[in-house]
Parts: structure tokens; sequence; C-alpha cells
């Protein structure tokens, strides 16, 4: 009996010691300034979302190749570049973070962040979805549930809008077939060496997209204000800076946490586009958001119940 008692004491105690407070500090974050960034976009005006992404990828390449030589771990990125698997990987997963940039520079700078924050509101159940038909993995039916009525969610939001609301869906799906591209390079690749491969692929592109935004409406850096060239120039830290404080953030803390830290950032987005930008919120919206919410309560629920089980599993002596 007692030594049942102890086993069963163990899990809660290594679960609880599992929790740091620097890890919970780190997460929340990083997510607290993605759910900003919308603000910090609204500032580079009057610059295009296709001005901004070419810089963000180049200031981005700039800002992971001092850090990886303050750092002095050109040999690791080294042996990435020597591995053409990874290599061709992290190219694919670059262009996918590229449109999934471009969409989201867009929504901010058109004034449409709700539907940005709603993407990233869907992008677990996406996740879910994705691994249905990629991975070929079997849902339980409560985790069908969670899709169904998220499924009931776009269709109430694209008779709201009078069309499918895009941004969110490019948004969502573009960053979980990213998520699933990352999965399975796995611990190989850090997050400097990650975003610094992915910027490495993608800065001939941002290039060729200067050259042409400079050719027809014509570039803004360094013809605005001080203060404008400055906050492009620091688009690599605010793109680099959240990403290592998540794989930080990640290291310390159990995965269940991150799970739930996640939704730091679709929510400030929310509030960012309903309170300081006002955007508009019809009934129609707030029931479809409404209902991806409570699909959210659905996954998370599971969630808990599915760490409850494993818990159990652990616990019962062989």
């Amino acid at each position: 009996m007692s030594s049942r008692s102890e086993t069963s004491a163990g899990p809660a105690t290594s679960a609880a010691a599992g929790v740091s407070r620097s890890g919970l500090v780190y997460a929340i974050a990083a997510y607290a300034l993605w759910g900003f960034l919308p603000v910090y976009f609204i500032a580079l005006a009057p610059a295009s979302p296709f001005e901004v992404v070419p810089w963000r990828v180049l200031f981005s390449l700039v800002f992971c190749a001092l850090i990886i030589a303050v750092t002095r771990a050109w040999r690791p990125l080294a042996l990435l570049f020597r591995d053409r698997r990874i290599l061709l990987t992290m190219g694919l997963a670059g262009v996918l973070i590229y449109v999934n940039w471009q969409t989201y520079v867009y929504a901010a700078l058109s004034n449409q962040v709700v539907e940005a924050a709603l993407g990233y509101f869907i992008n677990p159940i996406v996740t879910v979805f994705l691994g249905v038909f990629v991975m070929r993995e079997r849902l339980n039916p409560t985790q069908w549930t969670a899709v169904g009525i998220s499924i009931i969610a776009v269709i109430v939001l694209a008779i709201g809008y009078g069309q499918l609301p895009w941004i969110a869906l490019v948004l969502a799906f573009s960053f979980g077939f990213y998520g699933l591209i990352k999965k399975r390079v796995g611990p190989k690749v850090d997050a400097v060496s990650g975003l610094t491969l992915e910027t490495v692929w993608l800065a001939p592109l941002a290039i060729v997209q200067l050259v042409f935004v400079g050719m027809t409406t014509g570039l803004t850096i360094g013809t605005v204000s001080v203060w404008h060239t400055v906050l492009l120039i620091g688009l690599g830290a605010v793109t680099a800076v959240p990403l290592l404080l998540f794989a930080a953030a990640s290291r310390r803390l159990p995965l269940i946490y991150m799970g739930f830290i996640q939704y730091f950032a679709p929510f400030i987005q929310f509030l960012v586009g309903v309170f300081v930008l006002q955007e508009p919120m019809p009934p129609e919206r707030w029931i479809g958001f409404g209902l991806v919410w409570v699909a959210l309560i659905v996954l998370t629920f599971d969630l808990l119940r599915g760490v409850r089980a494993s818990r159990r599993i652990v616990v019962e002596p062989a």
C-alpha cells in the first residue's frame, strides 16, 4: 500500500519539478511578443507588405549570422549545410513561412488583425486535421467533434464575411504544414540554425522582390524617418528573439504547458484588433469565434484526459 502511494506521488512531484519559472517567463514573453507583432508592423507604414517581408527575411538572416558569430556556432551550421535532406527540407519550410509572413503582414497593414488572430486560434485544429490526412493518424470521437465544430465555425464566418476567411485559412494551413516539416527535422536543427537556413533560401527571392518594389512603388527605407528605418532594421531581432525565447521555454516546460500558453498570442492579437484598431465585430463574427473557442476547449479537454491516462499507466506497477 505504501509503495503504491509513494509511486503515485513520484510523477506528481516530478511534474511539479518540471515546471520551471524561467521556462514560464520565456514562454509568456515569446507569445506576448508574437501577440503584439501587428502593432509593430502597423508602425512600419507607409512601407507596403511587399517591402516589409523581404526586409524581414534579410535582416533576420543578418541577425542570425551575428548570433552564430557571437556564440561561435558555425561548425554545427556547416554540418547542416552538408546534409542535403535537411537543407532541402528547410528550403520547403522557408517557402511556407514566407507565405505565412506575407499573409500576416498584409493582414496587419490592411486592418484585418482579427482575422489573423482567427488563423492562429484554428491552427491547433488544423494541425489535428493535417495529422489525419498527411500523417494518417486516427482521431478519437472527441477530436473529431472539435474538428467538426471548427468547420461549422468557418462556414458561419464565411457566411458573415460573404467569402471564405482566406487570411485565417492561409495562416493556419501554412503554419500547420510548417510545423509538420519542422517536426520531421526534430532536434537536429535548433531555432537559430533553422531560421538561418530558411532565410538563406529566401534571400534571393527577397532581393528580387525588393528590386521589383523599388522599380514600381518605390522603397521607403531611409526615406521616411530615422525611426522608421530603425524599425525596419529591427525586423531581424523582432523575428528571431521570440523564436529563441520559445526554444528556451520548450527545453524547460512540459508540452502541455506550451500547449496552453500558445493561445496567448492570438488572444492578444484579437484584443489589439477589437479594442485598439477597433475592427468591426458583427454578431456572426462573435458566433464564429465562439465556436472556435468551444472547439479549442474540447481539444484541451481531450489533451488533459490523455495526460491523466498516461500518468495512470506510468503510476500502475507492472
